[in-house]
Formats: structure tokens, C-alpha cells, sequence
């Protein structure tokens, strides 16, 4: 008899469980019923359309905000030019010693204008989106001035392109300014390297533009040429009146 009521029982159990799925977690914990994935909920159309971004004032930034290199494929190659300058202050005492050649490191102005060049022609490696120019003239003008005192820098650079070289002068001028320093800094350490800026641009769709502040170096007037001293004429007597004679 208590076999029988033991079958009776595992019987009622397996109907139960096949049945009611909660009697199935009890008798077997591990398989728990599956859930449904659960839906996102639906959102009503507006029915307005998103406005179209702005396009950027930036040349170098995309509708999205990412920065890029300007396509100038279209654009017609023209003749540019650009002037750049930079101003490095230092001591009277440390411009004379310059002046006179007894720097430490030698020529500091030779090898200055030359680092200008180099760096005009190497822009597009150092800022990371200029376009590599085929650059046909650097000009490095150094000038003492009395005034700062120190040394003024301004850098011409030319090129014929589809783009600008408003950057490779504004390099060349920094580069200039810095080799100064480089070459100088054992007899002063506190030199500063001051207004760097753009002077003059030309060509381009914007065509050209000015610093207000700035005017157009002024050429010294070309001297007369020299009169060449004449000896003065002496003056010639008067011839003496001849009188006729008789035959």
C-alpha cells in the first residue's frame, strides 16, 4: 500500500508540473520561465523637420564640427604675397654686444634670416592643415631698433597658388624671432619675442588687406648725384684795336 501511494504521488506531482509552470520552479529551481524582451516605447512624430546646420564661418570646420583641410581644387592658381612681423626685446647692452659681432655663438643675424627660410618652406609640416606651396621668394629683413631696444623681423613671402601663404610668412617671422633668442639667451635670458602678426596680404578671392596700424616701409629717397667740380674759365683779355697802315 505505501508503495502505491508513493506513485500516486510522483504522478500527482508530474500533472501539477506540467501544468502550472510555478509548481516547475519549485521542483526544479534552475529553469526559471523565460522573459520577453522588453519594447522600446513608441514616440509620436512631430511632423516638423530638423533645420539643416548652419554652415561654419570656419574654413576648417566642417557642418559636423570636425576639423578638415580646405578643398582648393577649384580654385585658379594666382600670384599671393604675404608680410609677417615679430619684435625681440632685449637690453641695450646685449643689442650692442650683437652689433658689434661678439655674441657667442657667432653670426646671430645670418643664421637667423636662414632659419626663417627653412621654416617658410616647412610650414605645412608644423601646422596640420596647411597645404604643402611651391614658394618662390622669401625675403627675412632684420633691423636693429634703438627704441625697444632689440630687433625688428619681417618676413615677405610670395607664391603663385591656390591658396595663401599668410601662415608661412607668420612661421618664417617666429622661427626668425626664436633663433635670435636661441643664439643670444647665454648673455640674456630675459629677452621677450612680442607682436607677432600679419601685415599685408594679396591675392585670393578676399583680395587685399592692410593692418591699419601698418604702413608701407618707406624707401629712402635716392640721393642727387654728385656735381662733378669744374676748374673755373679764366677769363681772356680783349684783343688790342689794330690800326690800319698806309702803303
Amino acid at each position: 500500500m505505501a508503495k502505491k501511494a508513493a506513485k500516486t504521488r510522483k504522478t500527482k506531482k508530474k500533472a501539477v508540473s506540467r501544468v502550472n509552470p510555478k509548481a516547475r520552479t519549485k521542483a526544479h529551481p534552475k529553469a526559471r520561465p523565460k522573459s520577453r524582451p522588453k519594447t522600446p516605447p513608441k514616440t509620436r512624430p512631430t511632423g516638423r523637420p530638423r533645420p539643416a546646420a548652419a554652415p561654419s564661418p570656419l574654413s576648417h570646420i566642417d557642418q559636423r564640427g570636425q576639423a578638415r583641410m580646405v578643398d582648393v581644387t577649384a580654385k585658379g592658381a594666382t600670384e599671393r604675397m604675404a608680410v609677417a612681423e615679430g619684435r625681440v626685446i632685449m637690453s641695450k647692452a646685449t643689442l650692442d654686444r650683437v652689433l658689434e659681432g661678439n655674441a657667442l655663438k657667432g653670426d646671430v643675424l645670418g643664421v637667423a634670416r636662414l632659419a626663417g627660410i627653412m621654416a617658410a618652406k616647412r610650414t605645412h609640416g608644423l601646422i596640420p592643415l596647411c597645404h604643402p606651396l611651391p614658394i618662390t621668394k622669401v625675403e627675412i629683413e632684420i633691423d636693429p631698433e634703438h627704441s625697444f631696444p632689440g630687433f625688428l623681423v619681417r618676413a615677405a613671402v610670395k607664391v603663385t597658388a591656390q591658396t595663401g601663404v599668410e601662415m608661412e610668412a607668420l612661421v618664417a617671422a617666429s622661427i626668425a624671432c626664436l633663433t635670435i633668442y636661441d643664439m643670444v639667451k647665454a648673455i640674456e635670458k630675459g629677452m621677450r619675442i612680442e607682436g607677432v602678426r600679419l601685415l599685408e596680404k594679396t591675392g585670393g578671392k578676399s583680395g587685399p588687406w592692410r593692418a591699419e596700424d601698418s604702413a608701407p616701409k618707406a624707401k629712402p629717397a635716392p640721393e642727387p648725384p654728385a656735381m662733378s667740380a669744374q676748374p673755373e674759365a679764366t677769363p681772356v683779355p680783349p684783343e688790342p684795336p689794330t690800326t690800319p697802315t698806309e702803303t
